[in-house]
């Protein structure tokens, strides 16, 4: 492995592939690639990229994340996050490349009291847990240098996320109504990242020893739990200055008051254990990790500046 490895991001324009640029920016080749760039339901331009890049470690943020849509369109979730997660495996493994791959709680059924470990026993409730636990599975049959990190409830400054839709519909509202029976902890993308370059860092330095002694699959989230409505109080508590001076109320309700094409988990809190006694590396609790993405985020633009800017 050379001094300066060469790093291919892949889902390089998502919320966490845009907090992984800057995370690996600066002191090392990095090529981070999009969808327009690369098809993930096309294998031969999965093949061609890593022939191209010769990376030797490949991120793979890039997933089918529409939860509900995936309910009507199966095949193209399990194309990407079961298919070309396998690809990826089975190129890295040929190169001699690490591969980091991104996973989800949404791989539970949600009925266990107290946070899931890496040792329960899978059983997702919808297509795209199945799709995300498949890839998993695909990963470790491949075999090879890998990390898989499970995470949860992922936001950020940046993308399509529970975050900016509060603060979006936080400006065009008096009340919303939240679910309070779905648990889980809200992880942030900035700390997704520095945890991410810490762990492959010392990965390629050696200071975790050979790769069977730490490849495999690790819960990786924020500290503690809520639920959504917890997190949109919190959010909202932190928003008055973004909403011109207001707030909306948050009223709490049942999942049963909010249905949706696809299943959750009542609880999608993970341990996190494994990887801090493995990696030395934990992330900080959801309510700080949310204070720092608030100074991330973009100033608030009144309706007035929206409807007088050119």
């Amino acid at each position: 492995m050379s001094d300066a490895p060469r790093v291919l991001i892949l889902g390089g324009s998502g919320q966490l592939g845009q907090e992984l640029q800057r995370s690996f920016a600066g002191t090392i080749p990095l090529v981070a690639v999009d969808r327009e760039a690369v098809d993930l339901e096309v294998p031969e331009q999965i093949r061609a990229i890593i022939a191209s890049v010769k990376p030797d470690v490949i991120l793979n943020s890039a997933a089918y994340t529409a939860v509900d849509r995936a309910e009507s369109q199966p095949e193209i979730a399990a194309a990407v996050n079961t298919r070309a997660p396998r690809i990826l495996a089975e190129q890295a493994l040929k190169a001699g490349a690490l591969l980091v791959h991104y996973s989800t709680d949404y791989v539970f059924d949600g009925t266990k009291e107290g946070p899931w470990t890496e040792e329960d026993a899978p059983a997702p409730l919808n297509v795209y847990g199945k799709t995300k636990l498949a890839g998993e599975e695909a990963i470790r049959e491949v075999g090879g240098r890998y990390l898989i990190f499970r995470t949860s409830w992922v936001y950020g400054p940046h993308g399509k996320n529970f975050l900016l839709t509060m603060l979006r519909l936080g400006r065009e509202r008096d009340q919303l109504s939240v679910v309070d029976d779905q648990y889980g902890a809200p992880t942030t993308s900035l700390e997704l990242a520095r945890s991410t370059r810490d762990i492959v860092d010392g990965v390629l330095a050696g200071r975790f020893g050979a790769a069977e002694e730490w490849s495999g699959l690790y819960h990786m989230t924020c500290g503690g739990e809520t639920t959504w409505c917890g997190f949109a109080r919190a959010i909202f508590a932190r928003a008055e200055a973004k909403l011109d001076g207001g707030k909306p109320a948050v009223q709490p309700i049942p999942t049963s008051a909010y249905p949706t094409p696809a299943k959750r988990p009542r609880n999608s809190v993970l341990s996190n254990a494994k990887l801090q006694a493995r990696f030395g590396s934990g992330l900080t609790g959801w309510e700080e990790a949310l204070d720092v993405v608030w100074q991330h985020l973009a100033p608030a633009r009144s309706e007035k500046q929206n409807r007088t800017d050119k």
